[in-house]
C-alpha cells in the first residue's frame, strides 16, 4: 500500500449546509480504503488544525479514509461556535457527503472533541442512516473543573456502537464519572483509555511516551474497532 495522501493534495470540497450556506471539507483516501470516516474538529479548531491532519494521515496508512469538514464559524473565521441546530444540521450534511464518498464502503462518523459530541447529538436526535458506528477522539463530558455527566445523557438514545477514546489526563472528561455513564450502555459503548494523554492526546516526556506514538495508537485503535463492526 503507498502513502497516505498528503493535506495539500487532498481535494477541497464544498458541503451545502441547509439554511447556513456552504461548509469546506478534506478528503482524504488511501489507494484501498477499507472504511470512511467522516471526522468534526472540536470547538477551538479547524479541520487543518495538526491533530486532524495527523489523525487523517495515520488512518489512510491503515485504509480507513476521512472526510474533515468545517462547521459555519470556522468557515467564516469566527471562534464561538454556531447554536447548536447549525451544527448538527452541519454534522447531518456532511455525513451525507461522506456516505456519497464512500461509494459503499462502511462509514464512521464522530470526531475531536465538540464534533464528536455534536455528532452524537445528531444521532440521538434522529437516526444517522448508512453511518456503521461513531468514534469519539476526546469526548467533552464536562467543562475543566466543572465534573458532570448531563453532556452525556443523550447517549442512551445513540442506537450505533460507539468508541470512547479517552486520556487519563483528561480534564473535560474524569474517567471515574464516564465509566458509570457508558456501563448501561452495554456492548454499544467500548472504551480505550489513553495512558497519560490530555484531551488534546498530548503527553508528557517524563511519562516515557510521545505524541506521535499516542497518534499510532489512536489510529490502530480505531482500525481495529471498525473491523468488528457488521
Amino acid at each position: 500500500m503507498s502513502g497516505p495522501v498528503a493535506r495539500d493534495r487532498a481535494p477541497v470540497h464544498r458541503i451545502t449546509v441547509p439554511d447556513a450556506g456552504e461548509v469546506s471539507a478534506l478528503l482524504v483516501m488511501p489507494p484501498k480504503p477499507q472504511a470512511l470516516y467522516v471526522l468534526a474538529h472540536g470547538a477551538g479548531a479547524g479541520m487543518r488544525h495538526p491533530f486532524m491532519e495527523a489523525i487523517a494521515t495515520r488512518l489512510a496508512a491503515r485504509g480507513i479514509g476521512t472526510l474533515r469538514y468545517q462547521f459555519p464559524y470556522t468557515e467564516q473565521g469566527g471562534r464561538r461556535p454556531d447554536p447548536e441546530p447549525i451544527l448538527l444540521a452541519t454534522v447531518r450534511a456532511a455525513v451525507a457527503a461522506g456516505i456519497e464518498a464512500a461509494r459503499g464502503l462502511p462509514v464512521l462518523a464522530g470526531g475531536k472533541s465538540m464534533g464528536g459530541r455534536m455528532t452524537s447529538r445528531a444521532a440521538a436526535d434522529r437516526p444517522l442512516a448508512g453511518v456503521a458506528g461513531l468514534v469519539f477522539l476526546g469526548f467533552p463530558l464536562h467543562p475543566a473543573g466543572r465534573p458532570g455527566t448531563s453532556r452525556a445523557d443523550h447517549l442512551a438514545k445513540v442506537a450505533l456502537p460507539m468508541l470512547f477514546l479517552q486520556g487519563t489526563r483528561d480534564t473535560l472528561a474524569e474517567l471515574d464519572l464516564l465509566r458509570p455513564v457508558l456501563a448501561p450502555l452495554g456492548a454499544r459503548a467500548a472504551l480505550h483509555v489513553i495512558e497519560h494523554a490530555d484531551h488534546s492526546f498530548h503527553v508528557l516526556k517524563r511519562s516515557g511516551r510521545s505524541d506521535e506514538a499516542v497518534l499510532d495508537e489512536l489510529a490502530a485503535t480505531i482500525t481495529t474497532w471498525q473491523g468488528t463492526l457488521a
